[in-house]
C-alpha cells in the first residue's frame, strides 16, 4: 500500500519567477486582448505540463549517439494519457497534444446543478486501458474542489490508483487544495499559482475570471 503523502509532497507550485509573474500579469488583465491571453496562457500551460511529466516514473534507457558514444538516457516507465475536464480543460489538451502527439486523450464533462450546486457527471470518454496508465487530469481552475473530486472519482471508478493521477491547473485556491488533499491525499497537484482566497461567489482572488469563457471567446463584454 502506498503511504499517504504530505501536502508539501503533493502540491507542486511552479517556481514563482519574474517571467512567470509577467505572464500572469497578461492573462489576469481584464482588458487583455484575447489573442494575447491565448498565447500567454499556452506558454504557462507548457510549463505546467513539463512539471507534471517530471513527476512520472522513469527508467534508464541507453542510446547510441551519432558519434558512436553511449548516452545514459531515461524513458517513462508507464503509459500516459491526458483527461480534460470540459470545457476549460480543452485549452490544456491542445498543448499536451503538441508536446506528446501520440498521447491518448480522454474527456469528462461535469456541470453543477443550478439548484443543489452539486457537480453532476454528464459524459465521460476514456481510454479502455486507462487503469494501466498514469493520468494527467487537466482543468485550469481548482476553486471549491467539487468538480475536481467528481472527476477523480470517475478515474478511480475506472481503476486508476490515486498515486497515478496528476491534477494540472493554472490557478488553485487554498480551499480547493485542502478539499482535494483531504479526500485524496495521494493525488498530486501541479499549479502555477496558489491564490489568496475564494470570495462569496466562489471566485478566486485575485483570480482570473471565467477562464474557459475568456480563452474560447464566449465571455460577454461588460
Amino acid at each position: 500500500m502506498t503511504a499517504t503523502r504530505s501536502v508539501a509532497e503533493t502540491v507542486h507550485l511552479l517556481p514563482q519567477t519574474k517571467q512567470l509573474r509577467a505572464l500572469h500579469t497578461i492573462v489576469r488583465d481584464r482588458h487583455a486582448d484575447r489573442a494575447d491571453l491565448v498565447v500567454t496562457a499556452s506558454r504557462i500551460m507548457r510549463r505546467l505540463l513539463d512539471a507534471a511529466l517530471e513527476l512520472l516514473p522513469y527508467e534508464p534507457h541507453d542510446v547510441q549517439t551519432p558519434v558512436g558514444q553511449t548516452y545514459p538516457g531515461l524513458r517513462v516507465t508507464s503509459q500516459v494519457c491526458g483527461v480534460s475536464i470540459a470545457r476549460a480543460g480543452d485549452s490544456m489538451e491542445a498543448e499536451l497534444r503538441v508536446m506528446a502527439p501520440s498521447v491518448r486523450l480522454g474527456k469528462i464533462l461535469i456541470q453543477r446543478d443550478k439548484v443543489t450546486k452539486l457537480p453532476h457527471l454528464y459524459y465521460s470518454a476514456l481510454p479502455a486501458d486507462i487503469a494501466r496508465r498514469h493520468v494527467l487530469l487537466l482543468d485550469p481552475m481548482l476553486a471549491t474542489g467539487g468538480t475536481a473530486l467528481a472527476a477523480i472519482e470517475v478515474l478511480l471508478g475506472e481503476g486508476v490508483p490515486q498515486e497515478h493521477i496528476v491534477f494540472v491547473n493554472l490557478l488553485s485556491s487554498p480551499e480547493g487544495i485542502e478539499v482535494v488533499g483531504r479526500r485524496y491525499p495521494n493525488v498530486r497537484i501541479v499549479t502555477s499559482s496558489i491564490e489568496e482566497r475564494l470570495n462569496e461567489n466562489a471566485f478566486m482572488e485575485p483570480g482570473i475570471g471565467d477562464f474557459g469563457d475568456r480563452f474560447f471567446g464566449t465571455d460577454i463584454a461588460a
